[in-house]
């Protein structure tokens, strides 16, 4: 293995200057006609932008923040950034305020984000706020209409705090056959940050080295094997913001040359790419793509209507568990096998995988991949390690290995986060519990950290619950997930008023839509309860809220279905989590149950 992500590319590029590496139209109706880099355009604008940057000041331990969409400029953006300094991915979709307050919080010295343009309003909305950010020295900005902006066009005094600058400018300029820094990395230099478990109030900044990214894509391809290989044509659909697309559909093809098919800058959610897909799939050849279950629901909406699929060989599953329903009816509709996997933003990317050449257990989320550890402990009430699980019961998952991050970049936030299991090993507390067979395959039973994942995005409940006890009315609040077929889980709020006051639901949606930053986390709806299920020491009792959502979610789901008059209940299995027992009239109603509840991913039962 090399010692960094730019040392690894470098070396697919020097093994295949000529192959694709990367290509991008920023259109569903140009797809036929991408832009279209080889590896040695690749690299070589991979070094340019980090001389570049090297020429802006920025050292080995300065922050490269990047606001951008999917763009080929954000891959350089990501690698040129890890070849100068440490690259900080945020979300563009975030409000600025919230992507101020991480710019602040990262301390990042130069920011590469959009030029304005017609119909992005990103930067006329984010600079009136970067003088809060002390830290900032420069502003890159990508100009994808190729129009050079210079400051004046950016609204900017040229004697403003930071310079101002155009990317593909200042890329012309700089050697792009070396580091003009002479710049040695090193495998325990930070390569990045991600922000991970919430983006508003007191962000989660993970920091992560090019030890850990670089050991995390090697083991993806080698788990993964001759699937990610020269040749072969990954498609990109999910955010360059989230590990997921940064690792799997960026390092790891970049990292043996293979093919990137970067679609739209809005991925998924561009227009028209997932109505027309399938088209993508048999005109690209494409045999590999990630998502989220979110995509695979989706794409089950569009029929493949006599596409060539027959290049596909798999899709990676991750960040919410697949419904057996829906993965099982996906399969037989396409035939592309589906593996379901897991990992986390501390993990760099991927832990566990079902093999692609192997048994792949459906609900499971496989085995663990080559260089990594994972088994389920059980801890105390203080979170003291006690003592491994068996065979069969389920724990708090720990997980060791070299793509284990370095930490939370706010020293409060790593309090407990590592176990002592006195084997001289750095375990990391997933704060995820599961299980292990007899077989070495993992099963998720729930998530201790109680974070909402709408559609494959983290939402953290503080960033819910924190605006609501803002208002005056309020003394307690609770976020929870609500079961949704489409989004996975949706966020919901409980809110419990002080006594004598007076509020609606209506009026403290309102009040949190003004207040919540994070547009995903707005809560679908708010629940006034008279009063808060409680533990024994006075915490909140989140299993009940969510119970209750599960429960009135399936009965929703149920009656839309005609099964008005089923009986319901949840039953909470600590080993394997949820189950769901109903009870129906007649052979029909039992049909139509079985298959609305196949769409959630819940052990259930008929009768």
């Amino acid at each position: 293995m090399t010692d960094s992500t730019y040392e690894m590319i470098g070396a697919a590029a020097r093994a295949h200057p000529d192959a694709p590496a990367l290509s991008f139209f920023a259109r569903i109706e140009d797809h036929a006609r991408p832009q279209v880099w080889n590896y040695e355009t690749l690299f070589s604008r991979i070094t340019a932008t980090a001389n570049f940057l090297h020429e802006l000041g920025v050292g080995s331990e300065d922050v490269v923040a990047f606001v951008l969409p999917n763009l080929p400029q954000t891959h350089l953006a990501i690698w040129g950034g890890q070849a100068a300094g440490i690259a900080f991915a945020i979300n563009p979709m975030l409000e600025p305020t919230a992507i101020a307050d991480l710019l602040a919080a990262g301390e990042a010295k130069v920011l590469i984000t959009l030029a304005p343009m017609p119909g992005m309003d990103l930067w006329a909305r984010l600079q009136p706020l970067l003088g809060r950010v002390r830290s900032l020295r420069h502003v890159v900005l990508v100009d994808t209409a190729g129009r050079g902006p210079g400051p004046a066009s950016t609204g900017v005094d040229t004697d403003a705090r930071f310079g101002v600058h155009d990317f593909a400018q200042g890329l012309q300029r700089q050697p792009m056959d070396r580091l003009t820094s002479g710049r040695v990395i090193r495998p325990g230099d930070r390569s990045s940050y991600f922000c991970t478990g919430g983006t508003t109030g007191a962000p989660k900044i993970a920091m992560r080295t090019h030890a850990n990214e670089v050991a995390n894509a090697w083991s993806i391809g080698q788990f993964l094997g001759d699937g990610i290989s020269p040749g072969k044509t990954l498609f990109c659909g999910l955010p360059l913001f989230h590990v997921n697309g940064v690792l799997v559909t960026g390092l790891l093809p970049f990292s043996r040359g293979a093919h990137v098919i970067l679609g739209t800058p809005a991925g998924y959610r561009g227009d028209g790419v997932i109505q027309r897909f399938w088209e993508l799939v048999e005109h690209h050849r494409i045999n590999f793509f990630s998502g989220v279950p979110t995509v695979y629901a989706a794409l089950m909406q569009f029929p493949t209507q006599g596409r060539d699929l027959s290049s596909l060989e798999y899709g990676l599953c991750g960040a919410a568990p697949m419904p057996v329903e829906l993965m099982r009816a996906f399969q037989e509709s396409t035939g592309l096998k589906i593996l379901e996997g897991y990992g986390l933003t501390e993990g760099t990317c991927v832990s566990t995988c079902n093999p692609p050449l192997g048994e792949r257990r459906t609900g499971s989320i496989g085995l663990c991949l080559p260089m990594q550890a994972m088994k389920a402990v059980v801890l105390d009430e203080a979170g003291a390690y006690v003592r491994d699980c068996g065979v069969g019961e389920a724990g708090v998952l720990a997980i060791d290995g070299p793509n284990v991050f370095a930490g939370y970049r706010d020293p409060e936030q790593n309090k407990g986060l590592w176990l002592d299991l006195k084997d001289g090993r750095r375990w990391l507390n997933t704060g995820d519990l599961g299980r292990q067979d007899a077989d070495g395959y993992f099963y998720l039973t729930g998530r201790k950290k109680e974070l909402i994942i709408r559609g494959g995005h983290n939402i953290d409940p503080a960033s819910i619950e924190e605006p609501l006890h803002r208002h005056p009315a309020v003394q307690i609040a609770a976020a929870v997930g609500r079961p949704d077929i489409h989004a996975g889980e949706l966020p919901v709020a409980y809110v419990q008023l002080k006594p004598g006051a007076c509020a609606t639901e209506d009026e403290l949606l309102a009040f949190a839509r003004e207040r919540i930053t994070e547009r995903a986390a707005m809560p679908k709806a708010i629940r006034l309860v008279q009063t808060m299920p409680l533990t024994g020491v006075g915490k909140i009792f989140k299993p009940e809220l969510r119970q209750r959502e599960i429960e009135d979610a399936l009965r929703t789901a149920l009656h839309d279905a005609g099964v008005s008059s089923a009986g319901l209940e949840v039953i909470s299995d600590p080993r394997l989590g949820p189950r769901i027992e109903v009870r129906v009239e007649g052979s029909a109603a039992a049909a139509i149950a079985r298959e609305v509840l196949g769409r959630f991913p819940f052990r259930f039962e008929v009768s």
